[in-house]
């Protein structure tokens, strides 16, 4: 792997970071008070082509390699959180699925509409009793009626629901068991029977709307199946392997604007006759960020590289989501110590960081599933060896 980017991969970043730098990052507290992304910038997106990532160009889009995709959510995140996760989940769970699987006459009906800039794709697997466990804990069910599929039950923390003009929907087809009974059903919000509910009070990410949804007998085409029927658990785990090196590349974001931050603080705050930057403490954690936010990126986008070269990444994947999202987590709270008790104050952009931050080690993937992911791939690694090593 050539860890050195391609002129078209640095072209991707200056791009990006261009259009952050004016049309998001001043404007990042605002979207946090008021908990509303700051659309006049999302309707400008599809000029550098921030709504279609990997959206192939027939239908509008940028198709990027993931290695800049990666690139361009990073620099989304360093400038705004809540517009990252946002981003990240319309091009990698509203987007991806459907550019994947879908037929096309779905390519044609959704994809126009998702890359245009007036609306934001959505993802709805979790429920409020199936979180980590989706194979055992999903409800929602879909029962063949005729030429229509009657939809029953709920989905929580649902990213962009309010956004989107379609919901990928992960659903019960059949009581198989084992993992083939699931179907990923593709299922319009104005659909009646489908009711997207307000948005949740959170902690951070505050301008990215999470809903819950709820279905009852909502009727919906028998054509709304995406891909194979009974393939709706084997598209989520590929889905999920794609979106941990877009929730690292994020992670890898928020914690970059953190560093800068305290970078700018350390140089500027005065204590003790000299500058806080020339203590000991300080320099530290300063370098100890500079090398994990390094060691981060470098993981991500070797998991990119692994996705973009047809090679199993999932175990990387996670791996790079894991230590990306761990590593914020430290940059984020030791650049709130470096501001003292203006690291505490909204007046100063890490307190907000800290709180976006904050969900990257629970969102796609717990640290803690990810770390049992992980292990499992390293065991089936290990088993395999063993015949040649005897």
């Amino acid at each position: 792997m050539d860890f050195e980017l391609s002129d078209e991969q640095r072209m991707v970043q200056r791009a990006v970071r261009d259009f952050c730098e004016s049309e998001l990052k001043p404007y990042a507290a605002e979207v946090d008070e008021t908990g509303q992304l700051r659309w006049e910038a999302i309707r400008r997106m599809p000029d550098v082509g921030l709504t279609a990532l990997q959206v192939p160009e027939e239908y509008g889009g940028a198709a990027l390699d993931t290695i800049s995709t990666a690139i361009a959510i990073e620099e989304i995140a360093r400038a705004c959180g809540s517009t990252a996760l946002s981003l990240a989940a319309h091009n990698g769970l509203g987007c991806g699925p459907i550019v994947r699987w879908g037929t096309t006459a779905q390519k044609d009906a959704y994809l126009p509409k998702l890359v245009g800039g007036d609306t934001l794709g959505a993802l709805a697997l979790t429920e409020p009793g199936a979180g980590s466990d989706l194979a055992g804990g999903v409800q929602t069910s879909a029962v063949r009626d005729g030429d229509t599929w009657i939809v029953n039950g709920s989905k929580a923390w649902i990213t962009n629901a309010g956004y989107a003009p379609v919901i990928t929907t992960l659903t019960r087809t059949s009581r198989e068991e084992g993992t083939r009974g699931f179907s990923m059903l593709l299922i319009e919000p104005g659909t009646p029977g489908v009711t997207i509910h307000a948005p949740e009070k959170k902690m951070g990410l505050k301008g990215s709307p999470t809903q819950m949804i709820t279905f009852e007998d909502a009727r919906v085409p028998h054509d709304a199946v995406l891909g194979v029927e009974g393939d709706g658990f084997k598209q989520t785990m590929q889905t999920l392997d794609s979106g941990r090196i877009t929730i690292g590349a994020l992670s890898i974001g928020l914690a970059q604007a953190a560093y800068e931050e305290a970078i700018k603080y350390a140089t500027q705050r005065r204590a003790f006759g000299k500058r806080i930057a020339d203590f000991e403490a300080i320099q530290w954690m300063i370098a100890d960020a500079a090398m994990e936010i390094e060691a981060a990126r470098t993981l991500v986008h070797k998991a990119a590289w692994l996705k973009d070269t047809g090679k199993d990444y999932t175990k990387l994947a996670a791996m790079a989501k894991l230590l990306a999202s761990e590593i914020a987590e430290k940059v984020c709270r030791n650049a709130i110590q470096i501001h003292g008790a203006y690291g505490y104050s909204r007046e100063f952009p890490v307190e907000r960081i800290y709180r976006d931050e904050r969900l990257m080690t629970i969102g796609e993937g717990t640290s803690e599933i990810l770390r049992i992911v992980i292990f499992k791939r390293v065991l089936q690694e290990f088993e395999q060896t063993l015949p040649a090593m005897a």
